[in-house]
């Protein structure tokens, strides 16, 4: 059975939209954090719009071993919207059912990790279903006031996470990685 990891970069107040600040906060430690989870990822999982995007920039980024296995890893994509026509960036499925039913039957199925990126209304919806296994944040040091967080509003109150490690880069990053405690 495959487990669900979202991963995120995130302003200290929790806003995870249009992380373009991050280019600032660049060090060795977080390229190295990125790099592990994208190469122990069995699969992505992603919305339309975080995939869409992705599958505009990635495929003229393939020149180093990062960027190939962004190209070439399997992708998931939650939409209702999604055509086969449009999704063809390296091996793309578009699931096209319930969120919590689809998602159930492809951790089901996959052996590893399901490691989802961006796709705030996909990460919104994973963990008020309670799917999400564990989350790995890069908390950048500033804060942006507004914007899509990482968290819904309207979170069970009995939303436990375990931290299990904690980082920090010499640029004031700190690199979290938390386990849903159930």
């Amino acid at each position: 059975m495959g487990r669900i990891v979202v991963t995120e970069f995130v302003s200290l107040d929790g806003v995870m939209e249009e992380p373009r600040w991050t280019f600032d906060y660049r060090s060795e430690v977080g390229k190295r954090f990125k790099h592990d989870e994208l190469f122990e990822a069995a699969a992505l999982l992603l919305g339309r719009k975080t995939y869409e995007g992705f599958a505009a920039a990635w495929p003229s980024m393939g020149d180093d071993d990062f960027g190939q296995r962004m190209n070439t890893i399997p992708k998931y994509v939650v939409s209702s919207t999604l055509s086969d026509e449009v999704a063809q960036w390296g091996p793309t499925t578009v699931l096209r059912g319930p969120l919590e039913e689809e998602v159930s039957r492809l951790r089901d199925q996959v052996d590893g990790t399901l490691l989802v990126e961006g796709s705030s209304s996909l990460v919104h919806g994973l963990a008020l279903a309670d799917l999400v296994d564990a989350y790995r944040l890069m908390v950048g040091p500033l804060v942006l006031g507004a914007g899509l967080r990482v968290f819904p509003e309207k979170m069970p109150e009995s939303y436990r996470l375990e931290l299990v490690e904690s980082r920090a880069a010499d640029t004031g990053v700190l690199l979290l990685r938390y386990e849903r405690s159930r």
